[in-house]
This record gives structure tokens, C-alpha cells and sequence, in this order.
């Protein structure tokens, strides 16, 4: 029987550090450094993957594991499919009991809850503030004169990639400013 661990921050920038310390007691640790919202974390795969009948899978916080209760129930069910019992350090849950699993459940769906409050709010945030006036997104970076001189230089057949470079502007801002948006 192996304690397996999973570390994981949500952005490069941020430290494993805390919960390395807590997992100090696995056998074997899997980390990784990418939004929990993402389907892509190779790294809890890997760990997945590797864990094996009567092991016992280290988290030390439920949202490390998964954003959404379905996410959360898959990977548990997935667990329980293989014999493996997780055991979330800071909220003392252990899927052994039955006091855990049903724990585990109700804890996904609230954090799940709390998300979509935040994602409602923040909705109606910028809802407001475009009612207010407030524009979002990148203002045009070349000025008129400037996008003159771009599409002349495209008719004398200079390619993207150089305008790219010539104006300090991305690939999809040139066909943009070809196509006359962002012109003023």
C-alpha cells in the first residue's frame, strides 16, 4: 500500500512549497503548476494512472483535485473503481468512511456553488460598468497615419510577418487593420 500524492498550483508563479509539506509523508508525490479548471493536468493523470489497488490518494485540499462536482465525482469514481481511497488533509476526508464519501460530495457541490456566485457576480459587474460607459478590450495601437502607410506597404506586397514586425503588432491585428477595423 503506497500514500500517493497531488500538489497542484494554478499558475506558474505560485509556490508548491505549503503543500509539498503536508505530503511529506507519501511515498511517491505528482505536481503540477495548471489551472484546476483546465481538462489538461497531465501531472493528475500520471498520478491516475499510477496509483493501485489499496493505495491511498494525498490531497491536501479538496479544490486541488477538481473545480466542479462532476470533475470531483469522476475522479473519485474513478478511485473507488480501483480500490483507492483519497484523503483530503486539511478538511480530514476519507473516502474510506461513509461519513467521507457523502462529505466529499456535498463539499463539490458547495465549492461548485460558490464559483458560479462569483462567476454571476463578476457578470454583472462588467454589465454594469458597460452601462456606465466603460469600453473593455485593447484600444488600436496605430494611429490613422499609421495604418495608411501599413496597407500601402501590403499592396507593394510586404509581407505579414515583416509588417508584424515594422509596427510591433500581432498577425491577427495586420489583417485587422487590412481589413479596416481599427482604423480611425
Amino acid at each position: 500500500m503506497a500514500r500517493v500524492g497531488y500538489a497542484r498550483v494554478s499558475s506558474a508563479s505560485q509556490s508548491l512549497e505549503v503543500q509539498l509539506l503536508k505530503l511529506k509523508d507519501c511515498d511517491k508525490i505528482f505536481t503540477e503548476k495548471a489551472s484546476g479548471r483546465t481538462s489538461s493536468r497531465p501531472q493528475l493523470q500520471a498520478a491516475l494512472d499510477w496509483v493501485r489497488e489499496g493505495d491511498i490518494f494525498v490531497i491536501t485540499k479538496l479544490d486541488r483535485l477538481a473545480r466542479s462536482t462532476r470533475d470531483l465525482l469522476n475522479i473519485v469514481n474513478l478511485l473507488n473503481e480501483k480500490s483507492i481511497e483519497l484523503y483530503v488533509i486539511d478538511q480530514k476526508i476519507d473516502t474510506a468512511k461513509p461519513a467521507g464519501k457523502l462529505l466529499i460530495s456535498m463539499l463539490g457541490a458547495i465549492a461548485e456553488f460558490e464559483n458560479d456566485l462569483r462567476k454571476e457576480r463578476q457578470a454583472d459587474g462588467i454589465e454594469l460598468a458597460k452601462q456606465k460607459g466603460v469600453s473593455f478590450g485593447r484600444k488600436a495601437s496605430l494611429q490613422k497615419e499609421e495604418v495608411d502607410e501599413l496597407r500601402i506597404k501590403r499592396k507593394q506586397g510586404r509581407l505579414i510577418k515583416d509588417l508584424m514586425i515594422e509596427f510591433s503588432i500581432s498577425k491577427a491585428s495586420v489583417y485587422r487593420y487590412l481589413r479596416n477595423e481599427h482604423s480611425e
